[in-house]
């Protein structure tokens, strides 16, 4: 049968052209013109379902959008938006036949995983379709899609997907298809529910309900937010962004929800983020802590006692959302990669570096939640203890540092410096009464850190800490220093490697990049090619500058960092200044997490523009 209109082909759009909508289990992401291009289940680190982001068509996608002229591409919405403070999307299209509204979210989960999309007529009668095809297992396997009752349902093995709709659905070229037409007031709900194979049918839906009860989830968490500064809007969307990225059963929080979306588009460099990485978890943490967000901060204590368990010897920079040890790196082959950047890959390999600055993350991150009132926890101090006790012996090893280098082990600045900072922090816990330990012991540790920090670490004739020991070049972490403490503000060391990092390490338009990919110390990392300037860096840049004073700069970096996000308020890891586009994996917590902080600074200056 001939249909009178036809979709050309869909191809994934820019990072910044999607949306993210998730149940703190999984997430989706949905395009510019109304397809979800990634889609995991039943958890952020399962096999995709939609992953035609990394691929084609071929590998999973879900439109639903107008129906177009056969031949023509999927049209773009003319307008999308959360609604309010929540993660319910909404996408219009105005078409020559009238405006129809499309109603994107999941539930947060009580049963089956969903993703429900309602589709409401707003003017006019617009024909809509929706085209849905389902492979599992990154795009490799074509499941078995057949009728059960009234309900449509795709099985390749362990998993099923059924499909729930009110709306007349037939298959053509291995796709679901439903096409129909929706006038004023019109509402069509589409649902896909994940559920083990072997198991009974999933409930049906309630799509209404789900959408009511979801947009007051929502509406409930926010109100428990105490920042209501003049940045209120980019904050509340970073911290739900943060909450979405919030493994729920476990506390565990991903770094981002997505794999191989490239640092350098057609590069090498990517990697998957669907992990625990204790770094970024411990300064999200920091960052709900300050905004009012116990709950997520003791859920997330308890996730990293039971990870690290009695073990702290053998402590991972990463773990799964459960707190699973093994990650193995594997590439998918058949998986072209976003705008052809190979290869795809799924675990990580970096789960097995030492990077000793860790430590001072994860000690810092349990000193704020002691300082901040969370309610104690015995085990979180002897923890704090047992890792202090492993780092007095190895602090002063080569390691893989803050950006998991591929290359030679060395003695990075700021591994050394978090290792001070583990330390510091702990010999303040023991000050405070609260725990016994050798005191003068580590209080000497503390002084011969920094004593070497500061000796070998430093250059003195540039003025400027440096990367490591013996090297040369710079390195953005070292923008940390004074905000960790190690060296107050307004140290000459300090002034001077703010600004050798605004000399050397500036991209043209003002942002920072992690450190050089070219010059003396060419292939630190160990791997091919180039990457974008690093988001969270210049936000750390903008905090530095704050500190020292020059806060109207601090102002204007950070405003410009503001105008990088997406229409929705979103970043990417990091942001290519040639092209003018996001790269990285997408939406990245190690951004957000560091806009909510810069925000928190200005704010308490009173460095704000109005």
């Amino acid at each position: 049968m001939i249909r009178p209109f036809e979709w050309g082909m869909h191809v994934a759009g820019r990072i910044e052209d999607y949306a993210l909508i998730g149940d703190m289990q999984t997430a989706a992401l949905v395009c510019r013109d109304g397809t979800v291009d990634w889609l995991c289940l039943p958890r952020f680190d399962s096999h995709a379902v939609f992953a035609g982001l990394l691929g084609t068509e071929e590998h999973g996608f879900w439109r639903l959008g107008p129906a177009t002229p056969a031949g023509s591409p999927p049209p773009a919405a003319d307008r999308r938006r959360y609604r309010g403070d929540s993660l319910v999307l909404e996408s219009e299209w105005d078409t020559p036949r009238g405006t129809v509204r499309v109603i994107d979210f999941m539930p947060p989960r009580d049963g089956a995983p969903q993703l429900v999309r309602i589709v409401e007529g707003v003017s006019g009668r617009v024909p809509m379709r929706s085209a849905l095809r389902m492979r599992f297992s990154y795009g490799w396997v074509v499941p078995w899609v057949h009728r059960v009752d009234a309900r449509t349902v795709a099985v390749a093995g362990p998993d099923s997907v059924w499909l729930d709709t009110e709306a007349d659905t037939y298959g053509k070229d291995l796709t679901t298809y439903s096409d129909f037409t929706v006038g004023p007031g019109d509402r069509l709900a589409f649902t896909i529910s994940w559920q083990p194979s072997h198991r009974e049918p999933p409930a049906l839906p309630e799509p209404e309900g789900a959408l009511e009860a979801t947009e007051a989830f929502w509406r409930e968490w926010v109100e428990h937010c105490t920042y209501h500064g003049p940045y209120r809007d980019a904050v509340v969307r970073s911290l739900i962004t943060l909450k979405a990225l919030t493994y729920a059963p476990t506390g565990g929080i991903v770094a981002a929800p997505t794999t191989s979306l490239p640092e350098e588009i057609g590069g090498v460099r990517n990697w998957d983020y669907r992990f625990t990485w204790l770094r970024d978890a411990a300064i999200t943490l920091s960052s709900l802590l300050r905004t009012g967000y116990r709950e997520e901060a003791r859920a997330w204590r308890e996730w990293l006692l039971r990870a690290v368990a009695g073990d702290p010897e053998n402590l991972q920079i990463m773990y799964g959302i459960a707190g699973e040890r093994e990650l193995s790196e594997a590439e998918l082959t058949w998986l072209p990669g976003f705008e052809n950047s190979q290869p795809v890959r799924i675990g990580n390999g970096a789960a097995g570096q030492v990077q000793l600055d860790v430590y001072g993350e994860v000690t810092e991150a349990l000193h704020l939640a002691h300082m901040t009132g969370l309610a104690r926890n015995d085990y979180a101090s002897v923890l704090q203890l047992k890792l202090i006790r492993y780092l007095e012996e190895h602090w002063d090893e080569p390691d893989e540092g803050i950006w998991e280098v591929r290359g030679p082990r060395r003695h990075f600045v700021h591994s050394k410096v978090m290792a001070w900072v583990a330390v510091d922090r702990t010999v303040k816990l023991i000050e405070s009464g609260d725990v016994d330990g050798p005191l003068e012991r580590w209080r000497e540790l503390r002084d011969e850190i920094h004593r070497e920090v500061c000796e070998k670490g430093y250059d003195a004739e540039r003025n400027t800490f440096t990367q490591s020991y013996g090297s040369k070049e710079l390195d953005a972490s070292l923008l940390l220093i004074p905000q960790m403490g190690f060296l107050p503000p307004d140290d000459k060391r300090v002034i001077g490697t703010i600004e050798a990092i605004q000399r050397e390490l500036s991209t043209e338009d003002g942002f920072v990049m992690r450190y050089p990919t070219a010059g003396e110390d060419a292939g630190v990392d160990g791997l091919e090619g180039d990457e974008g300037a690093f988001l969270a860096c210049s936000f750390w840049l903008a905090d530095d500058l704050a500190m020292i004073g020059r806060v109207d700069e601090a102002r204007k970096l950070f405003e410009k960092l503001l105008a990088l996000r997406n229409d929705l308020g979103l970043l990417s890891e990091e942001w290519d200044s040639h092209n003018q586009r996001l790269v990285g994996n997408f939406p990245q917590a190690f951004s957000h997490v560091p806009l909510i902080d810069t925000a928190l600074r200005l704010t308490a200056s009173g460095a704000y523009g109005g």
